[in-house]
Protein backbone atom coordinates (compact mmCIF):
# COMPACT_ATOMS: atom_id res chain seq x y z
CA UNK A 1 0.00 0.00 0.00
CA UNK A 2 2.75 2.08 0.47
CA UNK A 3 3.91 1.52 -2.59
CA UNK A 4 0.31 2.93 -4.62
CA UNK A 5 0.60 5.74 -2.08
CA UNK A 6 3.92 6.62 -3.46
CA UNK A 7 2.66 6.30 -6.65
CA UNK A 8 -0.34 8.44 -6.59
CA UNK A 9 2.31 11.21 -4.58
CA UNK A 10 4.78 10.84 -7.53
CA UNK A 11 2.00 11.94 -10.24
CA UNK A 12 0.57 14.09 -8.13
CA UNK A 13 4.39 16.03 -7.98
CA UNK A 14 5.13 16.16 -11.30
CA UNK A 15 1.88 17.94 -11.85
CA UNK A 16 1.96 20.41 -8.74
CA UNK A 17 5.95 20.74 -9.88
CA UNK A 18 5.05 22.02 -12.95
CA UNK A 19 3.24 25.26 -12.52
CA UNK A 20 5.45 25.38 -9.15
CA UNK A 21 8.67 25.62 -10.38
CA UNK A 22 7.36 27.37 -14.32
CA UNK A 23 5.70 30.38 -11.85
CA UNK A 24 9.35 30.74 -9.27
CA UNK A 25 11.27 30.93 -12.45
CA UNK A 26 9.13 33.68 -14.00
CA UNK A 27 9.35 35.63 -11.02
CA UNK A 28 13.41 34.89 -11.38
CA UNK A 29 13.16 36.00 -14.55
CA UNK A 30 11.23 38.87 -14.20
CA UNK A 31 12.99 40.30 -11.21
CA UNK A 32 9.21 40.02 -8.98
CA UNK A 33 11.75 39.29 -5.87
CA UNK A 34 12.19 42.92 -5.60
CA UNK A 35 8.61 43.19 -4.36
CA UNK A 36 7.81 44.24 -1.01
CA UNK A 37 8.40 41.70 1.49
CA UNK A 38 5.53 42.78 3.81
CA UNK A 39 2.81 44.14 1.15
CA UNK A 40 -0.05 42.53 0.23
CA UNK A 41 1.40 42.07 -3.05
CA UNK A 42 3.77 39.76 -2.08
CA UNK A 43 1.58 37.27 -0.17
CA UNK A 44 -0.58 37.42 -3.49
CA UNK A 45 2.48 37.15 -5.27
CA UNK A 46 3.45 33.77 -2.77
CA UNK A 47 -0.08 31.97 -3.42
CA UNK A 48 0.48 31.99 -7.03
CA UNK A 49 2.66 29.12 -7.44
CA UNK A 50 0.49 27.25 -5.14
CA UNK A 51 -2.46 27.83 -7.61
CA UNK A 52 -0.50 27.21 -10.46
CA UNK A 53 0.66 23.68 -9.20
CA UNK A 54 -2.95 22.56 -8.07
CA UNK A 55 -4.22 23.74 -11.47
CA UNK A 56 -1.51 21.93 -13.50
CA UNK A 57 -1.85 19.19 -11.31
CA UNK A 58 -5.33 18.68 -12.62
CA UNK A 59 -5.23 19.66 -16.10
CA UNK A 60 -2.34 16.87 -16.25
CA UNK A 61 -4.61 14.24 -14.31
CA UNK A 62 -7.51 15.37 -16.34
CA UNK A 63 -5.26 14.12 -20.12
CA UNK A 64 -4.32 10.91 -18.68
CA UNK A 65 -7.57 9.77 -17.34
CA UNK A 66 -8.62 11.32 -21.08
CA UNK A 67 -6.21 9.01 -23.27
CA UNK A 68 -7.18 6.51 -21.02
CA UNK A 69 -10.84 6.41 -22.42
CA UNK A 70 -12.52 8.40 -19.35
CA UNK A 71 -15.05 10.98 -20.97
CA UNK A 72 -13.42 14.58 -21.02
CA UNK A 73 -16.13 15.58 -18.05
CA UNK A 74 -15.82 12.65 -16.06
CA UNK A 75 -11.81 13.30 -16.20
CA UNK A 76 -12.27 16.72 -14.91
CA UNK A 77 -14.26 15.93 -12.44
CA UNK A 78 -12.31 13.56 -11.24
CA UNK A 79 -9.29 15.29 -11.22
CA UNK A 80 -11.12 18.40 -9.36
CA UNK A 81 -11.97 15.32 -7.11
CA UNK A 82 -8.45 14.35 -5.88
CA UNK A 83 -7.09 15.54 -2.61
CA UNK A 84 -6.81 19.46 -2.02
CA UNK A 85 -5.21 18.62 1.49
CA UNK A 86 -2.50 16.51 -0.13
CA UNK A 87 -1.91 19.26 -3.28
CA UNK A 88 -1.80 21.87 -0.44
CA UNK A 89 0.67 20.02 1.32
CA UNK A 90 2.59 19.80 -1.23
CA UNK A 91 3.37 22.70 -2.66
CA UNK A 92 3.41 24.68 0.79
CA UNK A 93 6.13 22.97 1.60
CA UNK A 94 7.48 22.66 -1.78
CA UNK A 95 7.49 26.88 -1.38
CA UNK A 96 8.45 26.91 1.84
CA UNK A 97 11.58 25.38 0.79
CA UNK A 98 11.97 27.56 -1.74
CA UNK A 99 11.53 30.43 0.50
CA UNK A 100 14.57 29.36 2.72
CA UNK A 101 17.02 28.87 -0.27
CA UNK A 102 15.95 32.60 -1.41
CA UNK A 103 15.71 33.96 1.99
CA UNK A 104 12.29 35.07 0.90
CA UNK A 105 12.61 36.33 -2.41
CA UNK A 106 9.91 35.31 -4.89
CA UNK A 107 11.61 33.78 -7.49
CA UNK A 108 13.33 30.05 -7.80
CA UNK A 109 16.94 29.10 -6.66
CA UNK A 110 18.09 26.31 -8.91
CA UNK A 111 19.95 24.97 -5.81
CA UNK A 112 16.35 24.60 -4.06
CA UNK A 113 15.17 22.07 -7.08
CA UNK A 114 16.06 18.07 -5.44
CA UNK A 115 15.19 19.57 -1.89
CA UNK A 116 11.97 20.96 -2.99
CA UNK A 117 11.15 17.72 -4.65
CA UNK A 118 11.98 15.83 -1.79
CA UNK A 119 10.00 17.97 0.62
CA UNK A 120 6.60 17.91 -1.81
CA UNK A 121 7.17 13.96 -1.93
CA UNK A 122 7.54 13.07 1.66
CA UNK A 123 5.22 15.81 3.23
CA UNK A 124 1.73 14.39 1.81
CA UNK A 125 2.70 10.71 1.08
CA UNK A 126 2.05 9.73 4.87
CA UNK A 127 -1.70 11.31 4.41
CA UNK A 128 -1.89 9.55 0.68
CA UNK A 129 -1.32 6.06 2.24
CA UNK A 130 -4.24 6.98 5.11
CA UNK A 131 -6.71 7.88 2.69
CA UNK A 132 -5.83 4.66 0.55
CA UNK A 133 -5.57 2.38 3.55
CA UNK A 134 -8.61 4.11 5.52
CA UNK A 135 -10.87 4.59 2.53
CA UNK A 136 -9.34 2.91 -0.33
CA UNK A 137 -9.04 6.09 -2.05
CA UNK A 138 -6.00 7.50 -3.87
CA UNK A 139 -5.38 11.00 -5.66
CA UNK A 140 -4.53 9.48 -8.90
Amino acid sequence: MWRTAAQNTGWCLAGCSIGEFSTLAAFSSLGVAAAPADGALYYGLLALPLVNGILTSVALETVILTRGGMEPRAALNTALGMSMISMLVMEASMEGVDLCFTAGALGLAPTAVAPMLVAGFLAPWPYNYWRLKRYGQSCH
